[in-house]
């Protein structure tokens, strides 16, 4: 009797999806010290394709598969009421973290005159049991309001009845996969050459946005002038007597 899963044609090895991977069998047919098959990342883990288990028996066989995803960057289950509060599961540190600060600004709880400090409601009073605190120490207090994933939980039956057509199960499970413009984007980020070139563009730029106000002055004389070309001219020659009787008096007293 044997158990074989593999995911098909991927560039990524199967295992290295997944931090860890339990088979537990029917503990009755095998006995408590041998019923537990477990595969668990190290850091010199081989990744591979498959698994296979084997395990000597003639009649069905209940099993649970329990699959442990790998998540990069790392991701946390929340404390059901700080889960329930933010409609949030399971997330990254990061995301949580921003959920937390959306909260704390719809709900209008920073103080107003201490900026630092977070006056909480009852909601948060409840999960964080204080009445008040600075926003820069939740990251520490989440730290035991976080907890592991969920495993994939996966409830199999091995058939060995030959006549049966079902022997082959085949699961989908969801899964996170980098970007392959990632690591183009970190070699193009990486390249000096690129990091002139970057130069460059940003000096064009800059040379474009000043171009562009240097046009907008111009256009905003020219409307000014065609809309009213009388008063224009009249608070053109006044501004330029003020700044002609600045001159001349700076010149005096230079001269004195």
């Amino acid at each position: 009797m044997s158990m074989l899963m593999f995911p098909g044609k991927q560039k990524r090895k199967f295992s290295s999806f997944f931090k860890s991977l339990v088979i537990e069998l029917d503990k009755d047919l095998y006995g408590p010290d041998n019923h537990l098959v477990e595969w668990h990342r190290t850091a010199t883990t081989q990744e591979t394709d498959g698994f296979q288990v084997k395990r000597p028996g003639d009649v069905n066989v209940r099993c649970t598969l329990l699959l442990m995803l790998d998540y990069q960057p790392p991701q946390f289950k929340l404390d059901p009421r700080l889960a329930r509060l933010l409609g949030i599961h399971t997330q990254t540190r990061s995301c949580i973290i921003q959920a937390l600060w959306q909260y704390v600004k719809t709900n209008k709880l920073q103080d107003s005159h201490e900026k630092e400090y977070i006056n909480c409601d009852k909601y948060f009073q409840q999960i964080f049991d204080c009445p008040r605190l600075k926003f820069c120490e939740i990251p520490q207090r989440l730290t035991n309001l976080l907890l592991p994933p969920d495993p994939i939980v996966i409830n199999h039956v091995i058939s060995v009845d030959p006549n049966d057509q079902k022997k082959t199960a085949c699961y989908d499970i969801d899964v996170e996969v980098d970007d392959p413009l990632k690591s183009q984007m970190n070699g193009f980020l990486l390249s000096t050459a690129n990091h002139q070139e970057i130069a460059s563009l940003d000096n064009k730029i800059h040379e474009t946005i000043e171009s562009i106000n240097q046009l907008k002055i111009q256009r905003d004389f020219m409307l000014s002038f065609s809309r009213d070309p009388k008063g224009y001219i009249q608070d053109w020659i006044c501004s330029q007597n003020r700044d002609l009787k600045v001159n001349v008096n700076y010149v005096y007293h230079s001269k004195s």
